[in-house]
Formats: C-alpha cells, structure tokens, sequence
C-alpha cells in the first residue's frame, strides 16, 4: 500500500479506477494526517530545543564554578545503586533424576520435573531434604 501512495505511476493508475469525489475525500484526508504530522514533529522539536537549552544552562553554571563534566560524572559515580542483586538461596533438597545426575533445588518456584516424579511416586519431599 505505501509503495502505491509513493510511487507517482502506481498512484495514477489507482487514481484512475477511482471516482473524483473519492479522490478528493482521500486528498482531505491525507492533508490531515501530513497536517497533525507537522504539528508533532514542531512539539518534538521545541521539547528537544527547550531540554537542550537547560543543558546549556547547566553548561554554563559547571564552568563558571571552574568544574569540569568529567568531575561531576566521577562524582555521580560514587552515588550507591538503589537496587541490588538479592543473594543466591541455599538449597534445601537434592535428588538423583533420570540420568542419574545429582541435582539440588531450593523449594522456590516450580518443583523440578524429576523431583516431582519421585514426589508422584510416593517418595515424601523431608526425605529429600539436606
């Protein structure tokens, strides 16, 4: 579809099977859509303009306080992250499953496929405990 509305030939034999009226419809149509276009490009371009002008601003604040940006972002550096990495929980059961490969799990989230066949089996989960 957008190759036929960017393609002059391909649009004047589409034109061609269509009536004036329809034509014109699609013209008005297309004018809006190019129109509110314009107008969003224009409020991106002034958020743009207006972020970059309080960057200069705080440009102009470091160097007549005699600081260079590599000294702030050394500093923001230094500021602790908020999250960090939950530690890594014991396990509380281990197992054999089918290949005979020993295999731990922790009790959190699903139960392992072979651990839960032992436990269908009518094994009972504190035999598996460590």
């Amino acid at each position: 579809m957008i190759e036929t509305l960017l393609n002059l030939r391909s649009l004047r034999a589409q034109a061609r099977e269509m009536s004036i009226e329809d034509l014109q419809e699609g013209l008005q149509k297309f004018t809006q859509v190019v129109e509110e276009r314009r107008v969003e490009e224009a409020a991106a371009k002034a958020e743009n303009k207006e972020q970059e002008a309080k960057l200069q601003k705080y440009r102009d604040m470091l160097a007549a306080e005699g600081i260079t940006p590599e000294e702030l972002i050394a500093l923001m550096g230094d500021i602790p992250k908020a999250k960090k990495k939950r530690a890594v929980r014991p396990a509380k059961y281990k197992f054999v499953d089918e290949n005979g490969d020993e295999k731990t799990w922790t009790g959190q989230g699903r139960t392992p496929k072979a651990l839960q066949q032992l436990l269908d089996n009518g094994d009972a989960l504190v035999s598996f405990e460590i």
